[in-house]
């Protein structure tokens, strides 16, 4: 099937992307990465009932907003649970104040689009398990490493002793020390 424009896509021309993770059980399409945007990311969720979409978190650089299409469930933002259904839409600007969650309480699928800005370094912090995950595009990650660095970044964990290391990058990441260019 050919395209009918660069940027134009149609959702049954995206591959759906399973992210089964025990209880959080999102199946994406990624809508903009298709259509090629770059600053302006959107994907469209389907959630199975009684499935969280991710664990309660929020963002310190990106803002994210949800519209929900089809379903019902329960908007965990901050301290407040909100029922949510067709026509809801969710703004959630960066800041721990909007840690948020999406939940599928119905009996149907909950489908919603979930869009934000590509801000390409965050964090993002778990305020249930008192975590902070980083994160960078791989390009960011070119740019800011230090030559001989791994191309992949580790996550990393908040614990009362400091930041602790909770995985390592593949090997095939690794570069010896004093090997390649710095990118810019």
């Amino acid at each position: 099937m050919s395209r009918r424009h660069a940027h134009v896509v149609h959702l049954d021309e995206v591959e759906p992307v399973d992210n089964p993770h025990g209880k959080f059980a999102p199946r994406e399409r990624y809508l903009a990465e298709a259509a090629g945007g770059h600053q302006l990311g959107c994907s469209f969720v389907e959630l199975p009932p009684g499935a969280a979409a991710w664990p309660f978190h929020c963002h310190y650089a990106n803002e994210e907003a949800i519209y929900v299409l089809s379903g019902t469930g329960t908007a965990r933002i901050g301290d407040a649970r909100i029922a949510i259904a067709a026509g809801d839409y969710l703004a959630l600007p960066a800041g721990q104040g909007t840690a948020h969650q999406t939940i599928n309480t119905g009996t149907e699928p909950l489908r919603y689009l979930c869009c934000s800005t590509m801000v390409p370094t965050d964090v993002i912090g778990y305020p249930d398990s008192g975590k902070l995950g980083l994160s960078a595009s791989e390009a960011a990650a070119r740019r800011f490493a230090a030559p001989g660095a791994p191309r992949q970044l580790s996550r990393a964990t908040a614990s009362p002793t400091g930041m602790e290391r909770t995985d390592d990058p593949p090997a095939s990441a690794r570069r010896a020390p004093g090997r390649g260019r710095r990118r810019r």
